[in-house]
């Protein structure tokens, strides 16, 4: 299990730096665009993917097991997620909306030592809360860094916490690309979903395409890790690793975004690399 924890935590950090990368890509691209063709254009490009790859190894893209009441739940969790979360990232700092989601753990890790029986530990537990409070050190709740649209992260941080349970309690049968089918779908679906209100979709420019090509690119990887992840480890083990998706959305709204985070900011980030490397090195007494 200690191989299977190391495996999937290096998996959940390598999905953290693919989502911080879509995050950017999705910005910009929503700068340009309707927002709501952004997500339609990636979620094509998902299904298509992840079916290909399900066709490959001789699987249907959606069998019978993808229309069960677990994953019946799931889905309805991933529009909230993705659905809010894009709203966020569109409309407010890149860097504020990628705290938030780092309250994802505090959700899923009580819950999932619940309803799977995982024991978390104290000392696990302390350092999943010291990470968090490393989060609050960056955001500063009720300064100048939230607003009310911050409540779209929010919003978009518990769909996805739902919906990382239901991925560990998806069927076993059920391929990784199976269950890429299903989450890009619905993507697709919250991109037409958000067109039906807004509209505006046209005809993108190079640069256009070219951003929603990167989003999308980055977007594939990212799932295919965080699945990958959440079917690996023990989920309170791996879950703590999301921490590391403030870091890399930093770097990036640094780099492309011009930001330049305070002290308090870079403390928090370097808190939350530590929490990181102590979960990731620690080997729980037998």
């Amino acid at each position: 299990m200690a191989s299977d924890n190391l495996r999937g935590s290096l998996w959940m950090m390598a999905s953290m730096a693919g989502f911080a990368a879509e995050d950017g890509f999705l910005k910009l691209a929503a700068a340009e665009m309707p927002l709501g063709q952004v997500l339609v254009f990636e979620g094509l490009v998902g299904i298509l993917w992840f079916a290909a790859l399900a066709l490959r190894a001789g699987s249907l893209p959606l069998p019978r097991a993808a229309w069960s009441r677990t994953m019946a739940l799931r889905s309805s969790f991933e529009v909230a997620g993705r659905l809010f979360y894009a709203l966020a990232v569109a409309l407010t700092p890149i860097s504020t909306a990628s705290a938030i989601l780092q309250a994802t753990p505090l959700v899923v890790v009580p819950v999932a030592a619940s309803l799977f029986g995982e024991k978390v530990g104290l000392f696990r537990a302390a350092l999943i809360v010291t990470g968090f409070l490393a989060v609050l050190l960056i955001l500063r709740p009720g300064l100048s860094g939230f607003s009310a649209l911050s409540f779209l992260a929010l919003a978009g941080m518990l769909g996805f916490a739902g919906r990382d349970l239901a991925t560990r309690a998806a069927p076993p049968a059920l391929s990784n690309a199976q269950l890429g089918v299903a989450g890009f779908a619905v993507l697709a679906m919250c991109g037409v979903g958000i067109l039906a209100v807004t509209g505006g979709a046209g005809l993108p420019t190079a640069q256009g395409a070219a951003l929603m090509a990167g989003a999308s690119l980055f977007g594939v990887a990212g799932y295919s890790a965080l699945t990958q992840a959440m079917r690996t480890g023990q989920v309170s083990a791996v879950t703590p690793f999301r921490y590391t998706r403030i870091v890399f959305a930093l770097t990036i709204g640094v780099v492309v975004f011009d930001e330049r985070p305070d002290a308090l900011t870079l403390a928090g980030s370097a808190l939350i690399v530590a929490c990181g490397l102590v979960l990731l090195l620690h080997r729980p007494h037998r």
